[in-house]
């Protein structure tokens, strides 16, 4: 999921991209997700937007069938690296994800 101004909003609407991976996934008997919020370099590491977007896109992919409470949602950029293999220096308020399991 792309954290940029509009780019996240344009995925999660009515017709977006996330909306529609989210389902197909789940469709295809995909039950465990691992979310990549990325571009967070374009938000200035924002703490603000990470919880935004794991907000809303839990209220959808629930509604899908996921338990949101399952799923790990990582704050990433891909253009610098941060948190794709090492913890960034720039995201020192994510210390990692917890997930509930049956």
């Amino acid at each position: 999921i792309a954290a940029g101004t509009g780019e996240f909003e344009a995925g999660i609407s009515k017709d977006g991209q996330t909306r529609e991976h989210a389902l197909l996934a789940f469709t295809l008997g995909v039950r465990q997700l691992i979310v990549a919020i990325n571009k967070m370099d374009t938000k200035k590491w924002s703490e603000d937007r990470f919880n935004e977007i794991v907000k809303e896109t839990s209220t959808f992919i629930k509604k899908v069938g996921y338990n949101p409470k399952a799923v790990a949602f990582v704050p990433i950029s891909g253009w610098h690296g941060d948190n794709m293999l090492e913890e960034s220096p720039n995201m020192t308020w994510y210390k990692g994800w917890t997930k509930e399991t049956k």
